[in-house]
This record gives C-alpha cells, structure tokens and sequence, in this order.
C-alpha cells in the first residue's frame, strides 16, 4: 500500500514531501485553489526529491498539453478528473502509449456501473482508477461500497486494475480507508491546515501508512 500526498503549490510543500518521502505527489493542473502552472510546477518538480513520482492532476484538458508535461520530465502519471473517456485516452495513448493514466471514477457513478449492465462505462484505456466522492471534493463517501464482497468492490476486481482511494482521508480516519486495501491512498486536504500543506501532517500520515502497512505484512 501507497500513499500519494496531493495538490503541491509552493517551495516549503516540496521540502515537507522531501522529508516524509510518500510514494506519490500532485500538481493540479486544474482549476483549483492549488492550481499551478506548467512553469511553477516545472520549479517544484526540480526540487522534487528521486523516488517520489509526480502526477499531473487534469479535467478535460488538451492532449498535447499533458503530453509536453509528461515528455519534459514534470509528470510522470497524468490524473484525469473531468468527462474523459475511453476515446480520450486512447487519443492520449496515441501521442505517447508511456503515459500511465489514473482515471477518476466518482463513488455514485461506481455504484451506478457496479449495479447495471453498463461496465463499458468505466474507461478500460486507464492503467488506474482513482474512487474518489467528486471532483477533489475533500469529502467521504460510503466507504462500505468498496468492502468484500459487495458489487463495487468485486467490479474494482474484475477490473484487473490497481485502484487509488481519495476524499477526505486525514489522520482520524485513515486507518479506515487502509482496511480496504486501495493501491494508494490519496491526500490533499487532510494534509494541510487552514488550507495550506502542513508539514507535521504530512510527516505523520506518511508514518502512518507505512507503520499501518508493516502490521499488515
């Protein structure tokens, strides 16, 4: 199990990340509070630390825009949280079949697809799928839609893929979202105070997962 420490906008938040050392960090491309540039995330990735894989976060943005910022070394994973679909990222794969791709399924469309013969919707191009209540919402869904044996989770099986888990995971409740087992945890506003990157947190959560992740082994 990983963890993935999003929405980085400033000098002190790559520091904090090169201290803790998570697995996974994240530059919002998007329109956000913690939206950046290509040119502020081409400095931050600069100071990146090795080993910590940067992913570019995106909502129904131009192929060939994400693809510069993957073939320049500032992502390494694109993140997809708009309308994109199997087309889109078979476009995107067409341009560059080295990107690996996160797709962002919201929980009620999850439920949705899990529940209805409609499986062609979830985008079988993605190499991930992140679970997520929305659109960087910050907020919980049931998470009991994804435990053993009930229809998301065996249709996250099914999948074959890797699956990413977000939305409003802080230190109080974190354990709850390892017993699921995602790939990766994934956090962005439980790692910041007054909305900004809270060193401490980060240093803890990181410690967290992999204290949490030793016990399960």
């Amino acid at each position: 199990m990983k963890i993935k420490i999003c929405g980085l906008s400033r000098e002190e938040d790559i520091e904090y990340i090169n201290e803790a050392r998570p697995d996974y960090t994240g530059f919002v491309f998007a329109e956000s509070r913690r939206k950046v540039t290509p040119a502020q995330a081409a400095k931050l990735r600069r100071r990146l630390a090795g080993g910590i894989a940067p992913v570019g976060v995106f909502v129904d943005a131009p192929v060939d825009g994400i693809v510069g910022l993957y073939r320049d070394g500032i992502i390494s994973l694109v993140q997809l949280h708009g309308t994109e679909d199997n087309a889109y990222i078979e476009r995107l794969k067409e341009v560059d079949s080295s990107v690996p791709v996160i797709k962002v399924i919201k929980s009620m469309e999850l439920e949705r697809i899990a529940t209805t013969e409609a499986n062609e919707a979830i985008a079988q191009s993605a190499d991930y799928y992140l679970i997520d209540s929305g659109a960087g919402s910050g907020k919980t869904f049931d998470w009991n839609l994804l435990r053993t044996g009930m229809p998301c989770a065996s249709l996250l099986q099914s999948s074959g893929k890797q699956w990413f888990l977000a939305g409003g995971i802080t230190q109080e409740n974190i354990e709850q979202a390892m017993e699921l087992y995602p790939f990766v945890v994934d956090i962005s506003g439980g790692a910041e105070t007054n909305g900004i990157k809270d060193r401490n947190k980060i240093v803890q959560l990181t410690a967290m997962v992999r204290s949490l992740k030793e016990k399960t082994v």
